[in-house]
């Protein structure tokens, strides 16, 4: 008999005031989303979400200014590219793989049918 596994209470994350902002500015870079800073972050979008809002409002403030470096700039935006290939890649392939079974089952009909007419005509 197995006994069943205690859990602790959940760990909490807490992150900077800085990671935070930082994380922001990634995500208000034109042609980035949110959702693709978030997965590149390791967060959930709505947290990203939610700092935005408060970076907007002023209660998100750090020590120092933050400013992303252009490099990880660069980093999100072929993160975002590349996501939006992989996505198209799966569609042409679950495509193509549709068309390979139509394709199949037309072939077997038309040699079922084929082998009855030869059937039929002897």
């Amino acid at each position: 008999m197995k006994m069943a596994k205690i859990l602790g209470p959940k760990k909490v994350q807490r992150y900077s005031a800085e990671f935070k902002l930082k994380a922001v500015k990634l995500s208000q870079i034109p042609g980035v989303q949110v959702q693709d800073v978030a997965d590149a972050l390791d967060i959930h979008p709505f947290m990203l979400s939610k700092w935005r809002k408060q970076a907007r409002e002023g209660l998100l403030k750090a020590r120092v200014g933050v400013a992303p470096a252009a490099r990880a700039q660069r980093e999100v935006r072929q993160l975002a590219e590349l996501k939006r290939q992989y996505t198209l890649l799966r569609e042409e392939h679950e495509l193509l793989k549709k068309a390979i079974r139509f394709c199949s089952a037309r072939r077997a009909r038309s040699s079922r049918s084929s082998g009855r007419s030869g059937t039929g005509s002897k």
